[in-house]
């Protein structure tokens, strides 16, 4: 029997009215904001003192206020009533105000039951529209649980307070509130962000600035793996690679329509000599100018220009997260300058190299998102001239996504502002829709930088453009990976592929050697000595290293180690040079 989602979200809207009433309690002069059902649970945000200690008594106080069977009742009120019940709550006069102002209904619901009313115990009141359930006895007293407590800006505004939010999970019954409890602590030991802490891959340092992240040692080990992968790959498919700066003058962004369509998403320009500098956000316009370098002919083109380009972005402080949201990132970037009778043919072969690319990186369970525009929205597609180049850019990527028989979904209006695209969409680990490459067709640029080829008739025509990220940045796609893999990275990508772990002293030679053999046949290694050897199989475990290989004197003496697998366990006492071998084979063939 399918259940009633709108049931969960009238219990998860009601639990956060309850909270707030058991907070009252705890803090009566306390001004509260808002509490909405979100998913998989809700929040509420007050001006008040609140701990994470002091959850366990809050979460105690709200069973009992449901044993009392509470109810809820809605009503509409007038704006003047409305202001002197909630006289003493700024945050909600505030609210009301608005309602006034846009001639909405303001309304409220009263929490009580009819032992409070006997008592003569006012109800709780809150500014609300609802829906919420008719009363406490549809909620599971074991199905709900307070998790965290953060700072959450007044209606997300960084100007306004910052209040205290309380979250809490809630489902309709305790086994689902336990699976996804269990799934929470999956997610945590998967988080990026602790594994890149646990891991020594990368770090942010607030006194450099926040999104910027630094890529350590090893870090910075997978992600030169990482170029030198997609390097190859690119090359092999007719890509030259270029450099370009990380900054450029005002009038290249005035032409590109960053400044006109991106301008809030750029750092402040920088004045140099009179002259304003900015941070580029996207290497396109430089890209653009080394096409404009020499005349083309139609036998020039697809022209294929790629970048591992760092590109700046001002993300708002409240949204950065690791190396997913960051305001410096390197992006996989590249652009292709074709005519349009070639179009289709290459949006085919940018689609096959994605799927090669993740079949590499055994990633599965992704689709395709073919971005169109929406004309209504003035703001983003209201400068479009010319509607049938932008209808016919999107037939060619849906004839491309149909040629290979690729399942897709329509995005009405998730096109980019110089033209439809394809987006490349994979849940991440928290259940959402995240994009991870794209594809996209511009009929833009060619016009604002007269990026133009001689045809076969000797006539000046303007070249389609098209935008390519397969990893998207270097940053997010190593997020992802790690999230993904858990940390468990396959040997070909792990920044320390094998560790040699010396029983004794009487065995550090031999070990140095093996080391120096591995080394010596470009197997990323190390050695390890200090400690207990117990402690140091666990310490190369928790490193997430795929080969830990213990010599000792039996060892030493035989020219082998004992290797134990990240994975697979103990493999025995093998010969150095014919796991040399083995090792190299998995590297070659990313297994």
């Amino acid at each position: 029997m399918k259940k009633d989602n709108s049931q969960i979200e009238k219990i998860r809207h009601s639990l956060a009215h309850i909270l707030a009433m058991a907070v009252l309690e705890k803090y009566p002069d306390m001004q509260l904001g808002i509490g909405p059902a979100i998913e998989n649970g809700f929040y509420y945000d007050f001006d008040a003192p609140i701990k994470k200690e002091d959850l366990p008594e809050l979460e105690k106080r709200m069973r009992e206020l449901i044993k009392e069977n509470l109810n809820f009742k809605k009503e509409i009120i007038a704006p003047i009533q409305a202001k002197k019940i909630f006289r003493n709550q700024p945050y909600k006069l505030e609210l009301i105000e608005e309602l006034k102002k846009s001639k909405k209904p303001i309304s409220i619901y009263k929490t009580t039951s009819i032992a409070r009313q006997a008592l003569s115990i006012s109800p709780f009141v809150d500014l609300c529209a609802g829906p919420h359930i008719n009363d406490t006895s549809k909620i599971d007293l074991k199905a709900f649980k307070l998790t965290k407590i953060a700072g959450a800006y007044w209606r997300g505004l960084e100007k306004n307070p910052m209040l205290t939010r309380i979250y809490g999970v809630a489902f309709e019954t305790k086994k689902e509130l336990e699976e996804y409890l269990k799934w929470q602590e999956e997610i945590e030991k998967r988080d990026h962000r602790i594994l890149g802490e646990k891991l020594d891959l990368f770090m942010i340092d607030e006194n450099i600035g926040k999104g910027l992240p630094l890529w350590l040692s090893k870090g910075y080990a997978i992600r030169h793996k990482l170029e030198d992968y997609i390097f190859q790959k690119e090359k092999e498919n007719g890509y030259s690679h270029v450099l370009t700066p990380i900054l450029a003058k005002e009038d290249l962004y005035k032409t590109s329509g960053h400044l006109a369509h991106y301008k809030d998403d750029m750092y402040s320009p920088i004045e140099i000599e009179g002259e304003k500098f900015y941070l580029k956000p996207m290497n396109c316009p430089h890209h653009h100018s080394i096409y404009n370098r020499h005349i083309r002919s139609y036998k020039d083109l697809p022209l294929r220009i790629a970048e591992f380009g760092l590109v700046h972005r001002f993300e708002r402080s409240g949204v950065l997260s690791g190396l997913i949201r960051v305001r410096g990132f390197t992006q996989n970037d590249a652009h292709i300058y074709t005519t349009p009778e070639k179009l289709e043919q290459e949006i085919v072969s940018i689609l096959k190299m994605h799927n090669e690319v993740f079949k590499d990186f055994n990633i599965t369970n992704y689709w395709y998102r073919l971005s169109l525009p929406d004309f209504r929205n003035k703001e983003k597609f209201g400068d479009i001239k010319n509607k049938k180049m932008w209808e016919e850019g999107a037939r060619v990527l849906e004839s491309a996504l149909k040629k290979l028989k690729l399942n897709y979904v329509e995005g009405i209006g998730e096109a980019s502002f110089y033209g439809p695209k394809i987006d490349i969409q994979i849940k991440n680990i928290h259940g959402k829709e995240d994009t991870i490459a794209t594809v996209q067709v511009d009929y833009y640029s060619a016009g604002k930088f007269h990026l133009n080829y001689i045809n076969k008739d000797g006539k000046e025509k303007p070249a389609v453009i098209v935008h390519r990220a397969i990893f998207g940045s270097f940053d997010r796609f190593l997020a992802f990976l790690l999230e993904q893999t858990a940390g468990n990275l396959p040997v070909w990508l792990a920044p320390v592929q094998a560790v040699v772990l010396p029983v004794s002293e009487k065995a550090a030679q031999y070990a140095k050697e093996a080391y120096f053999e591995l080394s010596k046949n470009k197997i990323d290694a190390e050695i390890s000595e200090n400690e207990t050897l117990g402690k140091r199989i666990r310490e190369s475990e928790l490193k997430k290293i795929p080969y830990i290989l213990i010599v000792g004197e039996k060892e030493a003496q035989n020219k082998t180690v004992s290797v134990r697998h990240y994975k697979r366990g103990q493999e025995g006492e093998v010969k150095i040079f014919d796991l040399i071998g083995k090792i190299k084979k998995e590297i070659e063939e990313k297994k």
